[in-house]
């Protein structure tokens, strides 16, 4: 793989060679491979078959997680977030012991393997919120809460050069990888001041459906503002936001 030069940059295949764009900068590289009927029928690949099957099915979870969380998601992301979701999301089908090698599922996977992972890596909650929250979810009622204690912002809260103001949100996502369905619910606090004035306990609650047989997942998040004029603007448009996955519940 050879990364493009000049001032020119080229799209499409000549000669052979493949022009492309990713998020890496203008790349080429030779154009081959394996036919694609041989792949799909020849017994030499089953193993390409089975791991391709999986990793598609991966994929597919990993778009319908992101669609649910889309709400909170869409400010507080990184580039290649969906490359890094599918990556746990792979391993977690390899963790299915019910299914075999190429049918394995999500859902009979180990999906507690997504707590803690994080959204965006240049906003991580794990390392600018410092507060003693607890959160569950409650199956029977459907309810997903987050208790946040007494705390000072400035003492609590590791926040971006620029940051005057900031919100916790909390959001919960009931997910059926087999239809391709999902039910959210988020809350919010209201835009806060980032100053020493101690903020009261509060309680986040989202609302999802009471008994439920779906895996659920639960996120909290943390948005940077910068007031401007009487108006609250995102800081750096939402680039050092954090969303982090706190809570993740299977039937």
């Amino acid at each position: 793989m050879a990364k493009q030069v000049g001032i020119i940059r080229l799209k499409g295949t000549i000669g052979g060679i493949s022009f492309y764009k990713t998020q890496d900068g203008h790349l080429a590289r030779e154009k081959g491979g394996v036919d694609k009927n041989r792949i799909q029928n020849d017994p030499a690949f089953q193993r390409t078959r089975e791991n391709g099957s999986e990793f598609g099915r991966a994929g597919k979870g990993g778009k319908l997680l992101r669609t649910a969380l889309r709400i909170l998601l869409q400010n507080a992301s990184d580039k290649r977030v969906t490359s890094r979701l599918t990556k746990e999301l792979v391993a977690i089908v390899k963790t299915d012991t019910t299914n075999e090698r190429g049918l394995r599922t999500l859902p009979d996977g180990d999906l507690e393997l997504l707590n803690n992972f994080e959204f965006n890596i240049n906003g991580k909650l794990s390392s600018l919120l410092f507060i003693l929250y607890a959160t569950a979810i409650d199956r029977v009622t459907g309810e997903m809460t987050a208790d946040i204690p007494d705390f000072v912002p400035t003492t609590s809260i590791v926040a971006p050069s620029g940051t005057t103001h900031f919100r916790i949100s909390v959001g919960g996502a009931e997910v059926d990888f087999n239809a391709e369905t999902f039910v959210f619910d988020s809350d919010v606090t209201a835009i806060l001041p980032w100053d020493s004035a101690t903020v009261v306990a509060l309680t986040l609650t989202a609302s999802l459906t009471a008994n439920s047989t779906l895996p659920m997942v639960q996120v909290l998040g943390l948005e940077f503002f910068q007031e401007v004029n009487g108006n609250m603007y995102p800081l750096k448009n939402g680039a050092y936001n954090a969303l982090s996955i706190v809570g993740v519940d299977t039937p």
